[in-house]
């Protein structure tokens, strides 16, 4: 009966996917990644030096440095908010989702990763922008923002905000999927192994299920600032493990890195067979794999790392833009091009086209060998340990985006009656993790994959809509840096806005 279910979601998520991910959100995620790039006068490029200087430079010089609160507002620090957005887009998408783009869409879906990239650092800045200039906050002081509140308050579409809503928390159930069943499929596959044997793997996965939902509803009990505290931890360990893992076996490799550069730009924009004939894939399938995991990596157009932004204890928009910037940039540009250059230099293009893209569980399998031919048993059992810290990251994080989702579409209730639906929510969560260690792969994908292009549509549209008022709010930003006296563009609620103003004059909050 469950084998029943399972198939009849599985076909019914593969005719809604075609939609979804058709030419028409095709053609809107990089139509309003390319609208903002002209109407920021293309931001990501010239202001990017600025978004390294003003964001990652100097929070690093300011580690371990504590700061005082001024207890008007309860939020987390710039860095922890980076870092729970980053840790909601580092995930497996930079490993296995990239693995698994080349190897169903062909190398050629890096580049269209790149260029989802590209836009997306533009796109994702207008996120936060209008996340931050709508955010409202709580009796409490809670800082709380995202999609859903900038498509209601901001373009005052109410009934398109609770639809995002309902897409957020459906994309966070299937992002948290995913992250749960890779954990589980690539440590059943190092328990093989390292055993020898594939009997109990099965078991391992379900055990792997119900550890990993244990110790996520611990941290996601204590909510943004216990989440943030925890990324912030955990984020630049596994990213730096990763980084120099990957150059080495990038370097060890050397004489394949031009080969593989080939691979990505001549199968970009040509027909791909693969398998070695076995399955064909034109143009335009290149395009959604790239696309499509692009997007599940760096989530630049879903509107959902801007949760965690909103929560942030700057004032200005922009600067909260510009963490959006490096946000897309790391997580595609050094994370995603490290693992797709470390799988394409470590087989090469012979290996790679004589392999049966077919079999189920292919991408977990390949990662692992991927580490494991560079760096034999090590690399296993680091692979084993980068993998479940990239996962487990994105749970969490995506477990407050569904969280601030439900507070939003449940916003009719009195506020002390919002906690018992985020309950309901929490819980299910929580036994979802441990369901979806032993579902079969790739129908955790496809559900994801749809469920992350259903959040993006109404997103995508209210950025589009608002695309003026990103640029107005850029150009007062940027204008008040050079000098010139203006109202400050802070929040879009008059009393909000002059309490953050009050805020930056006395200098109490804002990093300079």
């Amino acid at each position: 009966m469950w084998e029943n279910i399972l198939n009849a979601i599985e076909k019914g998520n593969s005719v809604l996917n075609s939609y979804v991910w058709g030419w028409p959100t095709i053609i809107l995620i990089l139509g309003t990644g390319l609208l903002l790039t002209i109407r920021t006068r293309c931001l990501q490029v010239r202001k990017f030096g600025e978004s390294l200087n003003t964001t990652i430079v100097p929070t690093l010089k300011s580690l371990g440095k504590k700061k005082e609160a001024d207890g008007r507002v309860r939020s987390i620090s710039q860095f922890e908010a980076f870092s729970t957005a980053i840790s909601g887009t580092v995930g497996t998408g930079n490993i296995i989702g990239v693995v698994a783009a080349i190897l169903s869409g062909g190398p050629g879906a890096v580049l269209w990763m790149w260029i989802s990239a590209f836009f997306g650092m533009v796109t994702n800045y207008a996120e936060n922008v209008l996340g931050l200039y709508f955010r409202k906050k709580d009796s409490k002081g809670n800082l709380a923002g995202g999609a859903f509140y900038y498509i209601a308050y901001g373009l005052k579409w109410k009934w398109l905000a609770y639809i995002a809503a309902v897409f957020c928390i459906l994309a966070a159930i299937g992002m948290s999927g995913v992250q749960t069943n890779k954990i589980s499929g690539s440590l059943s596959e190092a328990y093989t192994r390292l055993t020898g044997s594939a009997a109990n793997s099965e078991l391992v996965k379900l055990i792997v299920g119900i550890v990993v939902a244990a110790i996520a509803a611990v941290i996601i009990i204590g909510g943004i600032k216990r989440i943030g505290k925890v990324a912030s931890m955990l984020v630049p360990f596994m990213s730096l493990l990763f980084i120099v893992l990957a150059l080495i076996a990038i370097v060890t490799h050397y004489y394949r890195i031009g080969e593989a550069f080939g691979l990505i730009f001549s199968k970009a924009f040509s027909f791909n067979a693969v398998g070695g004939g076995i399955l064909g894939y034109t143009f335009a399938t290149v395009i959604k794999k790239g696309m499509a995991r692009g997007v599940f990596s760096n989530e630049a157009g879903l509107g959902s790392s801007v949760i965690a932004h909103s929560a942030s204890e700057t004032r200005e928009p922009v600067k909260q833009g510009l963490w959006g910037v490096f946000e897309i940039f790391f997580d595609t540009f050094v994370i995603c091009t490290l693992t797709a250059l470390m799988f394409l230099t470590t087989f090469g293009a012979e290996y790679f086209n004589d392999m049966d893209l077919t079999a189920d569980g292919l991408d977990s399998f390949m990662s692992m060998s991927m580490f494991s031919t560079n760096f034999g048993a090590f690399g296993t059992v680091t692979f084993s340990v980068i993998l479940p810290l990239f996962a487990f990251t994105t749970i969490i994080a995506w477990s407050y985006y569904g969280e601030k989702a439900v507070e939003f579409f449940f916003g009719f209730m009195k506020e002390e009656n919002r906690k018992y639906p985020v309950t309901i929510f929490k819980v299910l969560y929580v036994l979802l993790i441990a369901v979806s260690a032993t579902i079969h792969s790739q129908v955790v994908w496809d559900i994801s994959d749809t469920c992350n292009g259903l959040m993006a549509l109404p997103n995508l549209i209210c950025l589009v809509a608002l695309s003026g008022l990103v640029a107005k709010i850029t150009k007062n930003y940027f204008d008040r840096k050079k000098g010139k006296k203006l109202e400050p563009m802070l929040s879009a609620y008059p009393d909000m806005n002059e309490e953050f103003k009050q805020d930056i004059m006395s200098g109490d909050r804002e990093m300079q």
